[in-house]
């Protein structure tokens, strides 16, 4: 097997949204870079229960409140 075919696999840290850091072995970046997280499990709607895109509505709901009130009565 050829060396070259296998990513550089190292230690980086990773920083979540709330300040706390562990580290991971990983390809991306360098050994010792710090990837900061914009979301993470203590941030996202789907972990937190915060506001969902699903609770929405989808096209039709969307339609109907724009629309809902026009009649084709005369």
């Amino acid at each position: 097997m050829k060396a070259e075919g296998h990513p550089d696999y190292h230690l980086i840290t990773v920083k979540m949204t709330d300040g706390t850091e562990y580290q991971t072995r990983s390809t991306w970046g360098k050994e010792g870079d710090t990837m900061s997280l914009e979301i993470d499990p203590l941030s996202h709607p789907a972990w937190t229960g915060g506001r969902q895109q699903a609770s929405e509505g989808g096209r039709v709901a969307q339609f109907n409140k724009r629309f809902g009130g026009l009649s084709l009565k005369k």
